[in-house]
């Protein structure tokens, strides 16, 4: 018998698990025998369950179905229609977390979940954090995070609501901005093509248009020797690194193998620089 729920009110056998598991192969997903585990854990009773496991058959997200997904080790909820955090930003963490301090002020743009400024914190220990997003569906979810680390989530287009207090203050500045051109949604998976906002994935003609609104006013918001960090493609990373020495910061690359993960770091120079 396989008990379900953390209440444990009722149960399945092991005749019910492999059909559950056979129907999310036989839809796609790849690590199916995971993917039932997870849903079986998390269902209340019975009819719940087979919500659940329709829902995920017919291309909804599992994160969307479970209405959180693991990052950096952290239960983040997740609203459906709300980009799903990755885990190759994990990588992007890793790096702000490595040249902040606890108490640095700390800016997430494109904010999605809150994700990413929540990790920062959790590691951390204690940040001031700040988070924007311009879609209100995503701002509703990142609030229900953020906030659990002190932060302030604000709805709007990239730096505009910020507070003005913030100017020149902020230590690091992340930024998982969309990075795919817009020729390339029809390729991305149907998980994300269909059931994530195109405004989260949809970097323009050459992938780069929101990359190059947040350099350019990178440093009117970045402290001297701030940074600002972002997430890109190892195909593209080149271009971002030219985007941010045009206006005026000092860009490194950073690639992680493992996660496929390619990051941008620019930092805002200090006056003796």
């Amino acid at each position: 018998m396989v008990f379900i729920g953390e209440q444990i009110n009722f149960y399945i056998d092991d005749k019910i698990k492999k059909s559950i598991i056979e129907k999310l192969r036989d839809a796609g997903c790849v690590f199916a025998e995971e993917e039932a585990k997870l849903l079986i854990s998390e269902a209340r009773t019975l009819d719940g369950l087979f919500t659940m496991v329709n829902l995920r058959i017919t291309g909804i997200p599992l994160e969307h179905v479970l209405g959180w997904a693991e990052f950096c080790g952290i239960r983040i909820a997740v609203d459906q229609g709300v980009f799903v955090p990755r885990r190759r930003t994990e990588y992007l963490v890793q790096n702000a977390v490595a040249i902040s301090i606890p108490g640095a002020k700390v800016v997430d743009l494109c904010c999605g979940t809150g994700a990413v400024g929540v990790a920062i914190a959790n590691a951390l220990g204690w940040i001031e954090l700040y988070a924007v997003d311009i879609d209100p569906t995503a701002v509703r979810c990142a609030r229900r995070n953020v906030t659990s680390q002190g932060g302030l989530v604000y709805e709007g287009d990239l730096y505009e609501p910020l507070p003005a207090k913030l100017r020149g203050k902020v230590n690091i500045l992340v930024a998982n901005a969309p990075y795919v051109p817009t020729t390339a949604i029809t390729l991305l998976p149907q998980d994300a093509r269909l059931h994530e906002p195109k405004a989260a994935l949809d970097g323009g003609d050459d992938g780069h248009d929101i990359q190059r609104r947040v350099a350019e006013e990178a440093s009117l918001w970045l402290a001297p020797g701030g940074h600002l960090l972002v997430e890109t493609s190892q195909m593209q990373a080149h271009q971002t690194f030219e985007i941010f020495s045009q206006y005026g910061l000092i860009p490194q690359l950073a690639h992680n193998d493992k996660l496929d993960a390619t990051i941008v770091i620019g930092t805002k120079p200090t006056p003796l620089e």
